[in-house]
Protein backbone atom coordinates (compact mmCIF):
# COMPACT_ATOMS: atom_id res chain seq x y z
CA UNK A 1 0.00 0.00 0.00
CA UNK A 2 1.82 2.94 -1.66
CA UNK A 3 0.16 4.94 1.66
CA UNK A 4 1.64 2.95 4.26
CA UNK A 5 4.70 2.86 2.60
CA UNK A 6 4.68 6.63 2.53
CA UNK A 7 3.74 6.87 6.47
CA UNK A 8 6.25 4.54 7.13
CA UNK A 9 9.27 6.49 5.40
CA UNK A 10 7.92 9.90 7.14
CA UNK A 11 7.90 8.18 10.45
CA UNK A 12 11.25 6.27 10.23
CA UNK A 13 12.69 10.10 9.61
CA UNK A 14 10.75 11.71 12.35
CA UNK A 15 12.06 9.02 14.81
CA UNK A 16 15.78 9.67 13.68
CA UNK A 17 15.13 13.17 13.58
CA UNK A 18 12.98 14.43 17.19
CA UNK A 19 15.80 12.21 19.59
CA UNK A 20 16.17 13.14 23.29
CA UNK A 21 19.49 15.03 23.79
CA UNK A 22 19.58 15.93 19.96
CA UNK A 23 19.07 18.64 17.75
CA UNK A 24 19.79 19.81 14.66
CA UNK A 25 22.46 21.89 12.74
CA UNK A 26 21.33 24.56 9.93
CA UNK A 27 23.96 24.76 7.35
CA UNK A 28 21.74 26.10 4.62
CA UNK A 29 22.90 29.42 4.15
CA UNK A 30 21.93 30.97 1.03
CA UNK A 31 24.89 32.32 -1.66
CA UNK A 32 24.41 36.15 -0.20
CA UNK A 33 24.53 34.95 3.41
CA UNK A 34 27.58 32.34 3.28
CA UNK A 35 29.32 35.54 1.39
CA UNK A 36 28.47 37.91 5.05
CA UNK A 37 29.73 35.20 7.03
CA UNK A 38 33.11 34.04 5.54
CA UNK A 39 33.64 37.98 4.92
CA UNK A 40 33.74 38.00 8.67
CA UNK A 41 36.45 35.91 8.72
CA UNK A 42 38.36 37.14 5.58
CA UNK A 43 37.16 34.32 3.65
CA UNK A 44 36.41 34.37 -0.28
CA UNK A 45 33.04 32.37 -0.83
CA UNK A 46 34.11 30.13 -3.65
CA UNK A 47 32.33 26.45 -4.28
CA UNK A 48 35.57 24.94 -2.67
CA UNK A 49 35.86 27.17 0.24
CA UNK A 50 32.13 26.03 0.59
CA UNK A 51 32.85 22.87 0.44
CA UNK A 52 35.91 22.63 2.21
CA UNK A 53 33.95 24.23 5.59
CA UNK A 54 30.56 22.25 5.32
CA UNK A 55 32.63 19.13 5.15
CA UNK A 56 34.49 20.49 7.94
CA UNK A 57 31.02 20.42 9.79
CA UNK A 58 30.26 17.17 9.10
CA UNK A 59 32.96 15.36 9.56
CA UNK A 60 33.02 16.36 13.03
CA UNK A 61 33.91 13.32 14.78
CA UNK A 62 31.18 12.21 17.68
CA UNK A 63 28.78 14.74 16.20
CA UNK A 64 25.75 12.58 16.17
CA UNK A 65 25.98 12.29 20.06
CA UNK A 66 24.13 15.66 20.12
CA UNK A 67 22.95 16.39 16.43
CA UNK A 68 20.27 14.28 14.71
CA UNK A 69 19.93 16.57 11.70
CA UNK A 70 21.30 18.50 8.92
CA UNK A 71 19.59 21.50 6.87
CA UNK A 72 21.76 21.40 3.64
CA UNK A 73 21.93 24.51 0.98
CA UNK A 74 21.09 22.96 -3.06
CA UNK A 75 24.58 23.08 -3.48
CA UNK A 76 26.03 20.79 -0.62
CA UNK A 77 23.46 18.01 -1.45
CA UNK A 78 26.07 17.32 -4.67
CA UNK A 79 29.57 17.94 -3.16
CA UNK A 80 31.96 15.48 -2.31
CA UNK A 81 35.02 15.59 0.63
CA UNK A 82 38.27 15.57 -0.50
CA UNK A 83 38.60 11.64 -0.90
CA UNK A 84 35.18 11.69 -3.15
CA UNK A 85 32.35 11.03 -0.78
CA UNK A 86 29.28 12.81 -1.33
CA UNK A 87 28.74 15.11 1.72
CA UNK A 88 24.53 13.57 2.31
CA UNK A 89 26.28 10.17 2.71
CA UNK A 90 28.94 11.50 5.06
CA UNK A 91 26.45 12.88 6.81
CA UNK A 92 24.44 9.72 6.89
CA UNK A 93 26.90 7.55 7.85
CA UNK A 94 27.63 9.34 11.06
CA UNK A 95 23.74 9.35 11.92
CA UNK A 96 22.56 12.12 11.00
CA UNK A 97 19.58 12.59 8.93
CA UNK A 98 20.43 14.89 5.60
CA UNK A 99 17.45 17.56 4.72
CA UNK A 100 17.50 20.32 2.56
CA UNK A 101 15.92 23.53 2.34
CA UNK A 102 13.73 24.33 -0.42
CA UNK A 103 12.58 27.51 -0.33
CA UNK A 104 13.87 30.60 -2.86
CA UNK A 105 13.76 33.41 -0.62
CA UNK A 106 11.23 36.32 0.42
CA UNK A 107 9.88 39.29 -2.12
CA UNK A 108 7.49 42.33 -0.95
CA UNK A 109 3.63 40.77 -0.91
CA UNK A 110 1.49 43.13 -3.05
CA UNK A 111 -0.81 45.60 -1.13
CA UNK A 112 0.90 44.12 2.42
CA UNK A 113 3.17 47.27 2.85
CA UNK A 114 6.49 46.11 5.32
CA UNK A 115 4.99 41.73 4.51
CA UNK A 116 7.09 39.55 2.29
CA UNK A 117 6.20 36.23 1.28
CA UNK A 118 8.86 33.13 0.23
CA UNK A 119 8.91 31.83 -3.24
CA UNK A 120 9.66 28.29 -4.53
CA UNK A 121 6.14 26.53 -4.52
CA UNK A 122 6.48 26.42 -8.59
CA UNK A 123 8.06 23.37 -9.83
CA UNK A 124 8.26 22.17 -5.95
CA UNK A 125 7.84 18.30 -6.40
CA UNK A 126 10.26 17.72 -9.00
CA UNK A 127 12.80 19.53 -7.24
CA UNK A 128 12.04 17.51 -4.01
CA UNK A 129 12.15 14.47 -5.94
CA UNK A 130 15.43 15.14 -7.48
CA UNK A 131 16.37 16.06 -4.14
CA UNK A 132 15.21 12.61 -2.26
CA UNK A 133 17.63 10.71 -4.72
CA UNK A 134 20.55 12.94 -3.54
CA UNK A 135 19.75 11.80 -0.33
CA UNK A 136 17.15 14.27 1.36
CA UNK A 137 15.01 12.74 3.73
CA UNK A 138 13.25 16.25 5.10
CA UNK A 139 12.88 19.67 4.07
CA UNK A 140 12.82 23.06 5.21
CA UNK A 141 10.80 26.27 4.36
CA UNK A 142 11.17 29.80 5.61
CA UNK A 143 8.16 32.58 5.96
CA UNK A 144 9.16 35.67 7.68
CA UNK A 145 7.61 37.69 9.65
CA UNK A 146 8.37 41.26 10.63
CA UNK A 147 6.96 42.89 14.08
CA UNK A 148 6.05 47.05 13.34
CA UNK A 149 3.09 49.08 14.57
CA UNK A 150 0.86 47.66 10.92
CA UNK A 151 2.68 43.99 10.74
CA UNK A 152 2.73 41.44 10.09
CA UNK A 153 -1.05 42.43 8.58
CA UNK A 154 -4.07 40.09 8.13
CA UNK A 155 -3.06 39.41 4.50
CA UNK A 156 0.35 38.21 4.95
CA UNK A 157 -0.28 36.61 8.48
CA UNK A 158 -2.84 34.50 5.87
CA UNK A 159 -1.13 34.54 2.68
CA UNK A 160 2.51 32.93 4.51
CA UNK A 161 0.33 30.89 6.38
CA UNK A 162 -0.89 29.11 3.27
CA UNK A 163 1.95 28.96 0.98
CA UNK A 164 4.00 27.04 4.50
CA UNK A 165 0.70 24.62 4.58
CA UNK A 166 0.98 23.78 0.60
CA UNK A 167 4.92 23.25 0.90
CA UNK A 168 4.46 20.83 3.57
CA UNK A 169 1.71 18.70 2.15
CA UNK A 170 3.71 18.65 -1.07
CA UNK A 171 6.91 17.38 0.85
CA UNK A 172 4.40 14.82 2.92
CA UNK A 173 3.07 13.17 -0.13
CA UNK A 174 6.77 12.56 -1.23
CA UNK A 175 7.60 10.96 2.20
CA UNK A 176 9.92 13.99 3.00
CA UNK A 177 9.27 15.76 6.63
CA UNK A 178 8.89 19.25 6.67
CA UNK A 179 10.28 21.50 8.67
CA UNK A 180 7.78 24.56 9.24
CA UNK A 181 9.60 27.92 9.91
CA UNK A 182 7.63 30.36 10.97
CA UNK A 183 9.85 33.10 11.44
CA UNK A 184 9.10 36.05 13.65
CA UNK A 185 12.30 38.39 13.40
CA UNK A 186 13.74 40.07 16.63
CA UNK A 187 14.27 43.42 14.61
CA UNK A 188 12.49 46.27 16.18
CA UNK A 189 11.64 48.26 19.42
CA UNK A 190 8.83 46.34 20.28
CA UNK A 191 8.04 44.55 24.05
CA UNK A 192 7.98 40.74 24.87
CA UNK A 193 4.65 40.99 24.75
CA UNK A 194 3.88 42.30 21.54
CA UNK A 195 6.49 39.85 20.35
CA UNK A 196 4.08 36.98 22.06
CA UNK A 197 1.58 38.32 20.48
CA UNK A 198 2.37 38.03 17.22
CA UNK A 199 3.95 34.69 17.56
CA UNK A 200 0.94 33.21 18.61
CA UNK A 201 -1.46 34.73 16.13
CA UNK A 202 0.92 33.66 13.14
CA UNK A 203 1.45 29.93 14.25
CA UNK A 204 -2.47 29.53 14.98
CA UNK A 205 -3.02 30.67 11.40
CA UNK A 206 -0.39 28.43 10.51
CA UNK A 207 -1.50 25.24 12.13
CA UNK A 208 -5.13 26.38 10.64
CA UNK A 209 -3.79 25.93 6.83
CA UNK A 210 -1.77 23.21 7.97
CA UNK A 211 -5.35 21.41 8.55
CA UNK A 212 -7.33 22.66 5.92
CA UNK A 213 -4.16 20.54 3.74
CA UNK A 214 -4.60 17.94 5.64
CA UNK A 215 -1.05 18.15 6.70
CA UNK A 216 -0.32 15.40 9.25
CA UNK A 217 0.57 17.16 12.06
CA UNK A 218 2.57 13.82 13.48
CA UNK A 219 4.72 14.09 10.44
CA UNK A 220 5.99 17.85 10.40
CA UNK A 221 9.01 19.82 12.40
CA UNK A 222 8.33 23.20 13.84
CA UNK A 223 11.25 25.54 13.91
CA UNK A 224 9.40 28.73 15.61
CA UNK A 225 11.35 31.81 16.98
CA UNK A 226 11.58 32.29 21.23
CA UNK A 227 9.50 34.68 22.43
CA UNK A 228 11.91 37.83 22.66
CA UNK A 229 11.56 41.69 23.04
CA UNK A 230 12.75 43.65 19.95
CA UNK A 231 16.41 43.80 19.66
CA UNK A 232 15.89 47.79 19.72
CA UNK A 233 13.34 47.99 22.72
CA UNK A 234 15.80 48.54 25.30
CA UNK A 235 14.96 45.93 27.06
CA UNK A 236 16.90 42.49 28.41
CA UNK A 237 14.55 39.96 28.96
CA UNK A 238 16.11 37.17 31.49
CA UNK A 239 16.13 33.33 30.28
CA UNK A 240 13.44 32.75 32.69
CA UNK A 241 11.08 35.26 31.33
CA UNK A 242 11.90 34.11 27.75
CA UNK A 243 11.14 30.72 28.40
CA UNK A 244 7.59 31.48 30.24
CA UNK A 245 6.50 33.16 27.65
CA UNK A 246 8.12 30.93 24.84
CA UNK A 247 5.74 27.82 26.97
CA UNK A 248 2.73 29.66 27.32
CA UNK A 249 2.63 30.68 23.28
CA UNK A 250 3.16 27.01 22.52
CA UNK A 251 0.93 25.45 24.91
CA UNK A 252 -2.01 27.84 23.18
CA UNK A 253 -0.97 27.32 19.36
CA UNK A 254 1.15 24.17 18.88
CA UNK A 255 -1.25 20.99 19.18
CA UNK A 256 0.17 18.11 21.07
CA UNK A 257 0.53 15.89 18.15
CA UNK A 258 3.66 17.98 16.75
CA UNK A 259 6.57 15.68 17.96
CA UNK A 260 8.99 18.27 17.99
CA UNK A 261 9.68 21.88 18.42
CA UNK A 262 13.10 22.97 17.33
CA UNK A 263 14.21 26.54 17.52
CA UNK A 264 15.61 28.69 15.11
CA UNK A 265 18.37 30.91 17.19
CA UNK A 266 17.21 34.33 14.90
CA UNK A 267 20.28 36.53 15.87
CA UNK A 268 20.92 35.53 19.80
CA UNK A 269 24.57 34.42 20.73
CA UNK A 270 25.65 30.95 20.82
CA UNK A 271 25.45 31.44 24.48
CA UNK A 272 21.83 33.21 24.33
CA UNK A 273 20.08 30.37 22.42
CA UNK A 274 21.12 27.71 25.00
CA UNK A 275 21.04 29.34 27.85
CA UNK A 276 17.23 30.09 26.79
CA UNK A 277 16.59 26.55 25.82
CA UNK A 278 18.18 25.14 28.81
CA UNK A 279 15.48 27.57 30.67
CA UNK A 280 12.77 26.36 28.25
CA UNK A 281 13.50 22.50 29.47
CA UNK A 282 13.79 23.27 33.05
CA UNK A 283 10.72 24.08 33.57
CA UNK A 284 8.76 22.43 30.64
CA UNK A 285 7.52 19.41 32.51
CA UNK A 286 5.53 17.29 30.54
CA UNK A 287 5.40 19.10 27.44
CA UNK A 288 4.05 17.35 24.54
CA UNK A 289 7.25 18.10 22.38
CA UNK A 290 10.52 17.73 22.17
CA UNK A 291 11.75 21.38 23.08
CA UNK A 292 15.20 21.43 20.84
CA UNK A 293 17.34 23.16 18.43
CA UNK A 294 17.90 24.04 14.75
CA UNK A 295 20.46 26.65 14.79
CA UNK A 296 22.55 27.98 12.45
CA UNK A 297 24.72 30.82 13.69
CA UNK A 298 24.62 29.43 17.41
CA UNK A 299 26.44 26.55 16.66
CA UNK A 300 28.84 27.88 13.98
CA UNK A 301 29.75 31.02 14.62
CA UNK A 302 32.58 29.97 16.98
CA UNK A 303 33.30 27.12 14.57
CA UNK A 304 33.91 29.76 11.92
CA UNK A 305 36.41 32.22 13.95
CA UNK A 306 38.51 28.77 14.97
CA UNK A 307 38.12 28.01 11.11
CA UNK A 308 39.76 31.14 9.30
CA UNK A 309 39.79 29.81 5.74
CA UNK A 310 43.03 27.69 6.69
CA UNK A 311 43.03 23.87 6.71
CA UNK A 312 45.56 23.47 9.53
CA UNK A 313 42.70 25.09 11.90
CA UNK A 314 39.94 22.23 10.81
CA UNK A 315 40.65 19.98 13.86
CA UNK A 316 40.02 23.13 16.42
CA UNK A 317 36.99 24.69 13.98
CA UNK A 318 35.88 20.85 14.59
CA UNK A 319 36.30 20.94 18.67
CA UNK A 320 34.17 24.04 18.72
CA UNK A 321 31.40 22.61 16.78
CA UNK A 322 31.37 19.39 18.84
CA UNK A 323 31.48 21.96 22.07
CA UNK A 324 28.73 23.47 20.98
CA UNK A 325 26.22 21.06 19.98
CA UNK A 326 27.47 19.16 23.67
CA UNK A 327 26.00 22.30 25.00
CA UNK A 328 23.19 22.15 23.06
CA UNK A 329 22.26 18.53 23.67
CA UNK A 330 22.52 19.50 27.76
CA UNK A 331 20.25 22.24 27.43
CA UNK A 332 17.78 19.93 25.49
CA UNK A 333 17.61 18.20 29.38
CA UNK A 334 17.61 21.70 31.31
CA UNK A 335 21.11 20.43 32.90
CA UNK A 336 23.65 23.59 30.80
CA UNK A 337 25.30 25.73 33.23
CA UNK A 338 27.34 28.46 31.92
CA UNK A 339 30.39 27.11 33.97
CA UNK A 340 29.94 24.29 31.45
CA UNK A 341 31.93 27.12 28.57
CA UNK A 342 34.91 27.46 29.90
CA UNK A 343 35.65 23.29 29.61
Amino acid sequence: DFKMSIKTELQNTITDLAVAGKGILAADESAPTIIKRFKAINVESTEANRCAYRSLLLTTPGLSEFISGVILFEETLGQTTDDGKRLPAVAAAQGIVPGIKVDKGTMPLINAPGDVVTQGLDGLTDRLIGYKTQGARFAKWREVYSISPDNPTQAGIATNAEVLARYAAICQSLGIVPIVEPEVLLDGSHSIDRCMEVIEIVQHAVFHALHRHHVELEYILLKPSMVVPGKDSGYRASPDEIAEKTLIELRRSVPAAVPSINFLSGGQTPEEATTNLNAMNAIAGNAPWHLSFSYGRALQQPVLEAWQGKPENTVAAQKALYKRAKLNGAARYGKYTKDMEQV
